[in-house]
């Protein structure tokens, strides 16, 4: 693994030199711990940077009381610190903000080192958890556009459609591949990889509620199993038949097409006339034949809900990177 300085290192390490420097002049004690609780919340997309910031704010706040009522009402004792956290830590998780047990804690052994209670020192643990919760949100209001990642995965899936398409036309015109299939292991890697990539840029936009990157690449995903289902089908093929050879001229014509301006609607009416114009043509004859023909009707239907799939797909807006009418 090569050595890589990313910008979530760069943030942290620079967010966590800012909230200490701020919270020394602020004159706060334990001015590094603002420092940790920068570290800590600095996270992978601004929402979960502000769910966590949330948890860890709300857990140091309850700490406070917590730490009062059983320091100073009972005794400043070690055994006392586990006592406490026995009851502080479920009511942390009861409220949902289990990610700030640890910074809590941090908090409890503040006021424990500190012998005493006082208006005081809460303020300035208050100061302390301000001071490293704000500087994180402040650092993480900065992500990277996602957009050119997950038009690279969009290229590469669209590409990876094509090869495999013309696999299937090779296969139904001479019923015999040489081809290793790379493209499906790579393909299903890489639609995983946009999904989530897709999923966190929605959590990089508070107004954000869905991804069209995302149902674009979940689409894709339904459309990859669809093939998937599809490759055992023709490769069952074991005589090629005017049939076949009709799929696989519409097969390549759709794999030229895979791209923005071509409408799938276009092509499932093309898909439903050449069914139409098999079942106009001669039965067959013998039980092979019978069996071939079966599954070339199969495998119409499987192209068919590949392109429903499309169709109902509202497209991508943004910069013309994807048309609504896509095949």
């Amino acid at each position: 693994m090569k050595f890589r300085i990313g910008y979530r290192t760069i943030k942290t390490s620079a967010g966590a030199a800012i909230s200490i420097i701020i919270a020394q002049q602020l004159g706060l004690h334990n001015f590094v711990s603002a420092g940790i609780l920068t570290i800590l919340c600095i996270q992978v997309t601004k929402m979960r940077s502000l769910r966590t910031a949330w948890d860890r704010f709300l857990a140091c706040v309850m700490a406070m009381p917590f730490s009062a009522l059983f320091f100073e009402g009972i005794a400043y004792h070690p055994i006392m610190i586990g006592v406490l956290l026995l009851f502080f830590i479920p009511t942390i998780v009861m409220l949902k903000a289990k990610d700030g047990v640890v910074t809590s804690s941090v908090i409890i052994l503040h006021i424990y080192s500190a012998g005493k209670v006082t208006s005081g020192l809460l303020l300035n643990e208050l100061g302390v958890i301000i001071t490293g919760i704000g500087v994180a949100l402040v650092m993480n209001l900065y992500m990277p556009s996602a957009e050119k990642k997950l038009d690279l995965y969009r290229c590469r899936i669209e590409e990876n459609f094509r090869k495999i398409f013309c696999e299937l036309v090779c296969y139904l015109r001479r019923n015999e591949s040489d081809w290793d299939g790379r493209e499906i292991t790579e393909t299903a890697k890489w639609i995983d990889e946009a999904k989530i990539l897709a999923f966190r840029d929605v959590e990089n936009h508070f107004l954000r509620s869905e991804n069209i990157y995302y149902q674009y690449f979940k689409m894709r995903e339904k459309q990859f199993e669809i093939i998937e289902r599809v490759l055992p089908l023709v490769t069952s093929l074991t005589t090629s038949v005017k049939q076949g050879k009709m799929i696989a001229d519409f097969l390549e014509e759709l794999s030229e097409n895979i791209h923005p301006g071509n409408t799938a609607l276009f092509y499932i009416e093309k898909l439903m006339r050449m069914k139409v114009e098999f079942e106009e043509m001669e039965l067959p004859k013998t039980r092979e034949e019978f069996e071939i023909r079966a599954a070339l009707f199969q495998l119409i239907n499987e192209i068919k809900q590949y392109l429903i799939l499309k169709s109902s797909f509202k497209g991508i807006k943004q910069t013309g990177i994807l048309a609504k009418t896509e095949a």
